[in-house]
């Protein structure tokens, strides 16, 4: 029976105080929203750096005929100098950093870059002299490529050591940033939202004052006197929050699965599973803001 009448009149004050029901569930909407923004990015960078990183390598390109550069001046690698940087990638000082290596030659240099490039001119004219030798090495810890590329950078016959990390750390600094950003954003907006449901709380308070103070004059407990404001702020709450969560899977299905992943098919992104994972945790922390909210309002304006 009582647990009906607090039912009751949580929403009764719902219907009668619509605008402050609303500014609940907005500012709980925005919060949430930054907060499973962020927790996805966050997601987003792990599993990129995951699959990235694995498939990281450390190409050694050797001299090619007229190569300009310092280490080559315009001489081609000799046979002597390849089979010096296959031993080395084969001893026993590389062995804990080198997981594996294949050798490309000149011939499915070419044979690459006119698939890659079928229709650029300069490639149509290219010969299999033009083209260089290279080792792609496949690293055992791919956070450990200076070794490799330091070991053979300035080895005679070699052109140049180029390592992958270079393209793909600054990617994943630009999605750690990314993620910080709505990070920093969800903290702001989740202490506007302790805030806002904080003064709206009041508001709902001081509304019933009257009420209030005749269920005190009966003998109602603070408890129950409390009840139908937490609940109802409660809903609101999760009204906000639930909207958050509808909207990070529609934007999972805009952005990720419309924009982003047919354009990006090398990768993978997140999806609607890591979205219904972080659900109830969403969820949950619009309950804790309520609880919180309710703690600082309700100890003052229902003296508890």
């Amino acid at each position: 029976m009582r647990t009906r009448l607090i039912l009751s009149q949580a929403f009764k004050g719902l219907a009668r105080d619509k605008g402050m029901a609303l500014a609940i569930a907005l500012v709980t909407f925005v919060s949430i929203l930054f907060v499973g923004g962020g927790s996805l990015l966050r997601l987003q960078v792990a599993r990129s750096q995951a699959q990235w990183f694995d498939e990281i390598e450390v190409s050694i390109f050797m001299c090619a005929k007229d190569d300009s550069s310092a280490s080559c001046q315009g001489k081609t690698a000799s046979p002597e100098e390849v089979q010096s940087v296959r031993e080395s990638l084969e001893s026993t000082q590389l062995k804990p950093y080198v997981k594996s290596y294949t050798f490309e030659t000149k011939e499915q240099a070419l044979a690459n870059l006119k698939r890659l490039y079928p229709d650029v001119t300069v490639v149509k004219m290219a010969t299999k002299d033009m083209m260089s030798e290279s080792f792609r090495v496949k690293l055992v810890d791919p956070q450990q490529y200076r070794v490799v590329t330091e070991e053979f950078q300035s080895r005679p016959g070699v052109a140049v050591v180029k390592d992958q990390q270079q393209v793909v750390q600054p990617l994943l600094n630009a999605l750690n940033r990314s993620a910080a950003l709505a990070w920093g954003l969800a903290v702001i907006m989740i202490i506007a939202a302790v805030l806002l449901i904080t003064t709206t709380i009041r508001l709902f308070a001081m509304s019933r004052e009257r009420e209030t103070a005749i269920m005190r004059l009966v003998g109602a407990s603070n408890l129950f006197i409390q009840a139908p404001f937490i609940l109802q702020s409660a809903i609101a709450a999760l009204v906000g929050a639930g909207a958050a969560v509808g909207a990070l899977f529609v934007g999972v299905k805009v952005v990720v699965k419309t924009w982003l992943a047919p354009s990006f098919q090398w990768t993978s992104f997140v999806g609607y599973q890591d979205v219904a994972f972080l659900s109830p945790i969403l969820l949950l922390v619009s309950l804790i803001l309520v609880a919180v909210a309710a703690g600082i309002s309700l100890a003052k304006y229902t003296k508890i």
